[in-house]
Formats: C-alpha cells, sequence, structure tokens
C-alpha cells in the first residue's frame, strides 16, 4: 500500500495562507495533511475560501473547531462548490485533507484572519443573492436578498450576538439563494434549515422536492418542525431514514 503524500503545517501569525500541495495544478493520491492554526488567547480565526475543488465524496476537507480529533469536526468538505467563510469559537482550528488512490481536481485555496474573540467574522457572501452589512461585531446585523429567478432559502437576517462570555456567534446559518424552478439537494454540515420553495409565500403545483441530509457515521439526525403547512390529502411530505419512513 502507498504511504501516501503526509504532511503537517503549524501557522501562526495574524493571517496566512492555507493551501492543497500543488495547488492549482491538482494534490496528490494517498495524500493525508494537516493545518493546525494557533492564534494568541481572546482571539478566534476565521477561514475565507478563495477556491475549492475536491474528488466529491472520494477526497475530503475536515475542519475542526479546536486540534484535529473527531469530538471537534465541525465540517466535512467535498466537492466543488465554495464553502463558507468558517469562524473557530477558540484559539485553533484545524484542517485535515485526505485523497483516495485516484483522481484529484485542482484542490483548495484560502486565507485566514486572526479576529478578536467579541466578532463574528464575515458571514460569507451567497452565490446569486447580495450581502448587505460591512462591519462584523457584536449587536451588528447583515442582510441577504437573492438576485431575479432565485429566492432565498434560510434567514434573510443574521445579528451578531453573544454566546458565551468571550465569544460571538451569527444566531442563524448562512441562508441560500436557489432558483425558482429549483428545490431539493444535499446537505452537510451540523445544522442547517429546510424550506418547501418560495417559504413563507405558497410553493407551486406539481413540486417535486427531495433533501438529503449526511451525517457523520455514527451521529444522528434531528429535524424540527417550526411551520407545517400542506393540502390535507393531496401534498405529502415523507420523511424517510434508516429508522423507516414517516408521511404528513
Amino acid at each position: 500500500m502507498n504511504t501516501g503524500q503526509n504532511c503537517t503545517f503549524n501557522l501562526q501569525g495574524p493571517n496566512g495562507t492555507v493551501e492543497s500541495p500543488g495547488f492549482p495544478y491538482g494534490y496528490p493520491n494517498y495524500a493525508n495533511c494537516t493545518w493546525i492554526i494557533t492564534a494568541e488567547e481572546q482571539n478566534r480565526i476565521q477561514l475565507v475560501f478563495h477556491s475549492f475543488a475536491l474528488e466529491e465524496d472520494f477526497d475530503v476537507l475536515s475542519v475542526f473547531d479546536g486540534v484535529p480529533e473527531q469530538g471537534n469536526l465541525r465540517t466535512r468538505l467535498t466537492g466543488f462548490q465554495l464553502p463558507a467563510p468558517i469562524v473557530s469559537t477558540g484559539v485553533v482550528l484545524s484542517l485535515w485533507l485526505v485523497s483516495d488512490y485516484a483522481v484529484s481536481a485542482q484542490g483548495f485555496h484560502a486565507n485566514y484572519e486572526v479576529l478578536p474573540s467579541h466578532t463574528c467574522g464575515n458571514p460569507g457572501r451567497l452565490p446569486n443573492g447580495i450581502q448587505q452589512g460591512t462591519t462584523f461585531n457584536l449587536g451588528d446585523k447583515v442582510r441577504y436578498s437573492c438576485n431575479t429567478g432565485f429566492f432565498l432559502e434560510g434567514h434573510a437576517v443574521l445579528t451578531c450576538h453573544a454566546s458565551s462570555e468571550n465569544s460571538a456567534t451569527w444566531d442563524f446559518p448562512l441562508p441560500t439563494c436557489r432558483a425558482d424552478d429549483a428545490c431539493g439537494g444535499t446537505l452537510r454540515g451540523q445544522s442547517g434549515i429546510i424550506s418547501s420553495p418560495h417559504f413563507p409565500s405558497e410553493y407551486g403545483n406539481n413540486a417535486d422536492c427531495t433533501w438529503t441530509i449526511l451525517a457523520e457515521l455514527g451521529d444522528t439526525i434531528a429535524l424540527v418542525f417550526i411551520d407545517f403547512q400542506l393540502e390535507d390529502g393531496y401534498d405529502f411530505l415523507e420523511v424517510t431514514g434508516t429508522e423507516g419512513s414517516s408521511l404528513w
């Protein structure tokens, strides 16, 4: 078995760059690389991706809120969609890239910046949308809207609020702009929002939408309904999983 391309990077300082080996010409097969970014006390770390392309589902970049241990896993990134910025809750943010035996893509390029602990950091821009708000400190709000032909899925206004004595976080996840005639998709990450097309307005006729939520092996998924109104007897939502299916 090939032992692969092992690499470890320890990064410090107010800002810097993180990129996959060989970027932009493709990372090696059997890559096993770790980046550990450490800030000084009373700070946190913001990571902003500028380019991202990994062979979907086979090559994975895991991001940890702290040292790279399973209990600190924040999200697993794969595929070709640019991830939203990630902000640590503490002074360490780690990345772990693993690639398989064949097929690689361009890889990723990101910048990190050390922030004071009382700021939320930039929640991210929306593809096919508009971000209003340029400061990201306690009490600040960021408003999102979508370009013509797209509708907003999620919360339009995010507020930076205190999450603990020395930290701050946005009150909701970043929304998405979905094409008018599109619905469904694959969702990863620790939390998120699913809503019917055009919610809170009425959904269209003949809709057929499937959302797939992926979690780590051994984890469970909690689905909590905040609003629910479908035409009784004619429109249905089916929820399926390893425990079987439920029909509403």
